[in-house]
Formats: structure tokens, C-alpha cells, sequence
């Protein structure tokens, strides 16, 4: 089997395992870097590798506009085109292409125009399986339909069904299981009712893999918890779970004493090219003037190269007020190696049995500043 999912160890809900892909094993819990297109920002792949990550993602919609999957299949596959040799994961381009203005939904899928060059575009279940089997990442996501917040109960509902008659056909349509797992989505709002049907509805066709969509979209920290609290039981305990586009320091803690296994964000890089930084005692902002003048790493405890190698907070502060592009190279490689560490830490006691009191800690100190 090219996909295996071997769960270690439970301490309480919260688990640690190793989802095994073609290009290597991820240790779970694990936060994968988001690279949308094609590229960590600011970071080159040895870099991202240095930081600990053993996974990365690529966006479906931002690579078929750019540079199109057929040039991408052309210079070798998606894993010789970024330089990754790890495992990479593409999401559907669901979420992208429903925070577009004036699209049309419909059952056969969405009608947008190409932000590049203006052009009607129709992304279907069937076409975007079809990029995504082209670009040849090791997983790749269903196409579904993305439930904003708020949304009354009718909007849920054909949510649920959409994505659900969605997934059957991103099922047909995949033409490459052998090599590329295809994970279902699970939608519903905030209506505990629809996402226990689509969990069920999902369940039953056996997929390699299950993720939680629909959060992360503005419900809050205490309405993100209690949907991921709800799902994360009703998703089989052998495959590995996927809350999608969480989050903060703390959500991932939160979550991962929920059950779940694989984490995205955008939130490492972005935060770190706006001088936005986490240590272990909670988030500083390298631009304020307190720290024109400050001799001390990052983060003392951290052991990033950003960290380790003589850069002080006062060098960064000059180099963001300077605009100059170290800055975000730098930042990016603290934040993401910040979120590594979490995660590995989280893991680590998960194995020896002491997730709880780790997580009491860690809460403890971290916003501590």
C-alpha cells in the first residue's frame, strides 16, 4: 500500500501516528507550510526542510491559472517543479474559488472569471480532479463546496449535499488512487446535525483520508473548538484527520487534543512578512520601536537559524523599517520553525503519556509577554 496510516499512540482523544505517503512518512501531529503557488514565501525548500516540515501544500486553482498544470506536467510533476522531495498535498481550490466575488454555483460545479486574464472559467468536481492528478501530488483534496459563516441552516444543508454529490464524482473521476490519496471533506456549518451526515455519508466510502472544512472562516476560537470537538469522533480512528486552514498557537493545541492529525495555514508566513513573530512566551511585533535597541534573538529557546546565528530583534527591526526582503526571509524562517516545534513537542507527549499537563504549560507561558 502506498498510503498507511499506523496510529502510535492515543493520550486521551489527542494521537500520534505516521501517515506513510510515495515520498515519505509524515509524523503526526502534523502542521503542513502552505506554499499556494508553488512557493513558501520567502523561503527556498532546503529551508522549509531545515525548519523540521516534512510536508507542504499547493493550491489547485492558483497553479492551473499559473502556470497552468500542463507546464507543470511537462517539467516533471509538481515535486521537480517546486524542488520537494517530501510529501506534497493540493487542495481543491474550493475554498479559493468561493471567496471569489460574482461566481455562480450550481450542482455541476462554478463558474468564475480568471483574476489573470479575465476569462470565463468552470471548475467542476471532474476538472479539478483532473489538475490535481496532473500535478501528481501524493494528496489531493475533493472538490466541495465551502459553507461561509454565518449561514442559516438552508445554505448548510446544500452545502452538505453539494459536497457530498461532489465527492462521488471526484471519486469517478480519479484516475491515479494507486499513487495519490483522495481525502473527503467534511461540511456543515455549525449545525452539529449536517455534519454528522456528511461524517456518516463520507465514512461510508471508505476514503483514504478526512477533513474537516467550513472553519477558520470567522466562527472564533470557542465555535471553531466546539465543531472540531463534535467532528473528530465520528471520522474513523485508522485514517488520518485533517482540520483545514487552522490556525493559531492555540487552536492547533486545542485541536490536536481533539483528535486531529494534519494542520494547514497560511498564518506562519503571512505574520512574519508584517514583522508579526511567535515565541515561546506569545506573539511580538518586531516593527515597534521597543525593539529598536533590543540585543536578544527572536526567541532565546528557539534553535531556528534566524535564531542561532547572531541576528538580533534590533537587526530585524532595522531590516523591516528598511523594507528589505531578509526581513520576511528571516521572520518566515522563525515563525515556521516555531509551528514545527509545536507540533513536535505536542507529539512528543502525546507518546510519553503527558499531552494534558504539556498543553497546561505551554498555555501558561505562551501570551505571557
Amino acid at each position: 500500500m502506498n498510503f498507511r496510516f499506523t496510529l502510535q499512540r492515543s493520550d486521551g482523544a489527542a494521537r500520534a501516528g505516521i501517515f506513510a505517503t510515495p515520498h515519505g512518512d509524515v509524523h503526526t501531529p502534523a502542521f503542513m507550510v502552505v506554499g499556494t503557488q508553488a512557493a513558501v514565501r520567502a523561503m527556498t525548500p532546503m529551508q522549509v526542510r531545515e525548519t523540521g516540515a516534512e510536508v507542504v501544500l499547493a493550491n489547485t486553482y492558483h497553479v492551473a491559472l499559473r502556470p497552468g498544470e500542463g507546464l507543470v506536467r511537462k517539467m516533471g510533476g509538481l515535486h521537480t517543479f517546486m524542488a520537494w522531495d517530501g510529501p506534497i498535498l493540493t487542495d481543491s481550490g474550493g475554498f479559493q474559488v468561493f471567496s471569489l466575488p460574482n461566481k455562480e454555483i450550481s450542482d455541476r460545479g462554478v463558474r468564475f472569471k480568471n483574476e489573470v486574464d479575465g476569462s470565463q472559467v468552470d471548475l467542476t468536481p471532474e476538472r479539478s480532479i483532473e489538475i490535481q492528478n496532473t500535478l501528481g501530488a501524493d494528496v489531493i483534496m475533493a472538490f466541495d463546496e465551502c459553507t461561509p459563516y454565518p449561514a442559516d441552516e438552508a445554505l448548510a444543508a446544500t452545502g452538505v449535499r453539494r459536497t457530498l454529490s461532489w465527492m462521488e464524482r471526484c471519486q469517478k473521476s480519479h484516475a491515479r488512487a494507486e499513487d495519490q490519496a483522495l481525502f473527503g471533506i467534511v461540511q456543515g456549518s455549525t449545525y452539529p446535525h449536517l455534519r454528522a451526515s456528511c461524517a456518516e455519508a463520507l465514512v461510508a466510502m471508505d476514503l483514504p483520508g478526512y477533513a474537516i472544512g467550513g472553519v477558520s472562516v470567522g466562527e472564533g476560537h470557542e465555535l471553531l473548538c466546539r465543531i472540531t470537538s463534535q467532528t473528530a469522533p465520528l471520522l474513523p480512528e485508522r485514517k488520518p484527520r485533517y482540520l483545514m486552514g487552522v490556525g493559531l498557537p492555540e487552536d492547533l493545541i486545542a485541536c490536536i487534543g481533539y483528535g486531529i492529525d494534519l494542520f494547514d495555514c497560511v498564518i506562519p508566513t503571512r505574520y512574519a512578512r508584517s514583522a508579526s513573530l511567535f515565541t515561546r512566551r506569545g506573539r511580538i511585533r518586531l516593527t515597534q520601536r521597543r525593539y529598536r535597541r533590543d540585543g536578544y534573538p527572536i526567541d532565546p529557546s528557539c534553535d531556528c537559524t534566524a535564531c542561532t546565528s547572531g541576528f538580533t530583534r534590533a537587526y530585524l527591526h532595522h531590516l523591516f523599517q528598511a523594507n528589505e526582503i531578509l526581513s520576511a526571509i528571516l521572520a518566515s524562517i522563525h515563525n515556521v520553525r516555531f509551528y514545527q516545534r509545536l507540533v513536535q513537542d505536542a507529539r512528543e507527549a502525546i507518546l510519553g503519556g503527558h499531552f494534558e499537563a504539556w498543553r497546561e504549560d505551554f498555555l501558561g507561558e505562551y501570551g505571557s509577554v
